[in-house]
This record gives C-alpha cells, structure tokens and sequence, in this order.
C-alpha cells in the first residue's frame, strides 16, 4: 500500500490548525505557508517586536519552535503520523532583526517504520543568509502499520 501524499493546501490546513489553538503553538500565527507538500513545507514571516530577545534580534526559542512545528508539517505532508520528539537541533548562524522576511524550508529526509528524520533552514529573504539550521527525529510508530517512504 503506498503512503498518502499530501500537497500545500494539507500544510497550509495543519499551519492554520496548529497556530489557531490557545496553547503554545499560537505563536507560529505569523508564519504564512507559501509553499510544501510530499515531505516538504515552505513558508515565511515578518520578524515583529514580539519576535525578540532582549538584545532585539530574533529569539532563538521562537526559531527552536519554528523549527519543532514546521518539520513537522513537512513530515505529515508524506502522509505519516505527526510522531513525538526525540531530539531536536538547532544552529544560530546569524542575527535576524526586527523587519526582515525569513523564508522557512524544511523537508523530510527519511520517514521509515519507527522514526522520522527531519532538516529546516531559515534564511534571510533579502539576501539568502542562512540565520539557523535545525531539525529533528521523531518517533512515528503508532500505527500497526507504518511504510518506509
């Protein structure tokens, strides 16, 4: 049996559904998804006030949070449980300050019967600058029957 593909629309539908809850995910409502689907999911933001350290730069539990959430719609866009965390990464290259556009891409590496293997980069839309690299594994197993994608 082969693995559901899910496009944009099922990305952009988790997104929605993810950020208009009362819980922690509504921090993520900044994120407009522009692209996704089959293992991946494209979006991007607007680094606002609320966005900030103390230093006025983009605070890096928000950008852990992106990277948490957005993997994990790529993940589901190739049809697979959404799983839990098992470990979560995250490198801050450079700065991101109030203003500029960070174009989120995160994809699914391999999705196999018990666990998941997930990369993001956030980048600088002006320019292309890379400002954090991240992923994560997740633990996926929770159906009787899981295909390796």
């Amino acid at each position: 049996m082969a693995a559901k593909k899910l496009g944009m629309d099922f990305v952009k539908q988790m997104s929605e559904y993810a950020s208009g809850s009362n819980g922690f995910d509504r921090v993520l409502r900044m994120i407009k998804i522009t692209g996704g689907g089959d293992g991946r999911a494209i979006g991007e933001f607007t680094v606002a006030s609320e966005h900030l350290n103390r230093q006025g730069t983009l605070h890096g539990g928000l950008t852990a949070t992106i990277v948490d959430n957005c993997t994990t719609y790529a993940l589901m866009s190739k049809g697979s449980h959404p799983g839990v965390t098992a470990n979560l990464n995250v490198s801050y290259i450079a700065a991101a300050k109030p203003g500029e556009i960070i174009e989120i891409d995160c994809h699914t590496v391999r999705a196999g019967k018990k666990m998941a293997y997930l990369d993001c980069i956030l980048r600088r839309k002006s320019d292309g600058k890379i400002i954090a690299k991240g992923g994560q594994v997740k633990y996926i197993q929770f159906d009787k029957e899981k295909l390796d994608f």
